[in-house]
C-alpha cells in the first residue's frame, strides 16, 4: 500500500548529527556482542595473509612484496565492510520493517546512512589495526613514512571515496533486491584480485589498472604503499599526486550519486510504498 505521507526533511545540522550518532552508536555495540565478526574480519584475511607472504618467500620476492601483502590484508576489513554489511544495510533495515521508519522520519536517510557507515568504519579501522599489528610482529614489516600528511590525506580520502560507494551500493541493492547479493558474490574475489591487494596493482597493463582504479582501494592502496615503502616507489601504477587528485574526485562522485541514488529510493517508497516492504 502506498504511503500517503508528505515526508518533510529537516536539515537542520543539529539532527543530522543527531541522527548520525544514533546510527553509528548500534554499529559499534552490535560489533561487541556478536563476536562472529572476529572469523570473517581477522582470522580469514590473516591466513590470506600468511599463504601470500610465504608464496613471496619461496619465489624470492622483493622483501617490498611482504609489506604490501601485511597490507592488503589490513585493507580486506574494510573491503569485505563495505560490501556485506554497508551495502546490504539498508536491504536488511526492511527486512526488519525498519526502513519505513526512516522514510517517515524527519531525519534524512542521507545522515542515517552516514552514521551508519561512520560506525561501520571505526570499528573495521579497529579490526584492521589488528591485523596489521599481528602482521607486522610476526613478518617483521618495517616502513619510512616520506610525508605523514600525505598518508594522512590519502587514507581519508580513501575512506570517504570508499564508503560514499559503500551508501550508494546499499540504495541500487535495495532497488534490485535479491539480484544484488548475486553480484555481490561476484564482485567479492575479482575485486580482490584486480584492486591489487595482495601486490601492486601496477603489475597489470595500464588500461586493467585503470578500470580497476574506480574501487577508491586501488588507487589508495597504490598510494599508501608509496609513502611507506619509499624503495617500492618504483612499483607504483601513478604518483602519489595523481592518486590524491584521483580519489578526491571519486569522493565527489560516490557522494552525489549516493545523495540521488537515496533521493530516488526515497521517492519510488513514498510513491508506490514497495521500496519499504517486507519480502515474503
Amino acid at each position: 500500500m502506498a504511503l500517503q505521507t508528505k515526508v518533510t526533511r529537516n536539515s537542520g545540522a543539529r539532527l543530522f548529527l543527531q541522527s548520525v550518532v544514533g546510527r553509528a552508536y548500534p554499529r559499534l555495540v552490535g560489533t561487541q556482542r556478536d563476536l562472529s565478526w572476529l572469523f570473517f574480519d581477522i582470522v580469514l584475511p590473516f591466513l590470506s595473509m600468511v599463504g601470500y607472504v610465504y608464496i613471496y618467500r619461496a619465489l624470492k620476492a622483493p622483501e617490498e612484496y611482504i609489506g604490501f601483502v601485511v597490507l592488503g590484508s589490513a585493507m580486506t576489513a574494510y573491503w569485505i565492510n563495505i560490501l556485506w554489511s554497508m551495502s546490504s544495510q539498508l536491504y536488511w533495515e526492511k527486512e526488519n520493517g525498519n526502513l519505513a521508519l526512516y522514510v517517515i522520519s524527519p531525519a534524512s536517510l542521507m545522515a542515517i546512512l552516514f552514521g551508519m557507515a561512520s560506525g561501520g568504519l571505526f570499528s573495521t579501522t579497529i579490526r584492521a589495526l589488528v591485523i596489521l599489528v599481528i602482521g607486522n610482529l610476526l613478518f617483521h614489516v618495517s616502513y619510512t613514512i616520506t610525508s605523514f600528511w600525505a598518508l594522512f590525506l590519502v587514507f581519508v580520502l580513501t575512506m570517504v571515496a570508499l564508503y560514499g560507494m559503500g551508501m550508494m551500493l546499499s540504495s541500487l541493492f535495495l532497488l534490485f533486491n535479491r539480484e544484488a547479493w548475486h553480484s555481490a558474490n561476484l564482485l567479492q574475489a575479482p575485486v580482490m584480485l584486480f584492486s591489487g591487494f595482495y601486490f601492486p596493482v601496477s603489475a597489470f597493463n595500464f588500461w586493467i589498472a585503470a578500470a580497476a582504479s574506480i574501487i577508491p582501494l586501488t588507487l589508495g592502496m597504490d598510494a599508501i604503499r608509496q609513502l611507506v615503502f619509499p624503495s617500492a616507489a618504483r612499483l607504483g601504477f601513478l604518483s602519489v599526486a595523481v592518486e590524491l587528485t584521483a580519489l578526491g574526485i571519486l569522493s565527489i562522485f560516490f557522494l552525489a550519486a549516493a545523495f540521488f541514488s537515496l533521493r530516488r529510493m526515497e521517492r519510488l517508497a513514498i510513491k508506490y510504498g514497495r521500496i519499504t516492504d517486507r519480502l515474503d
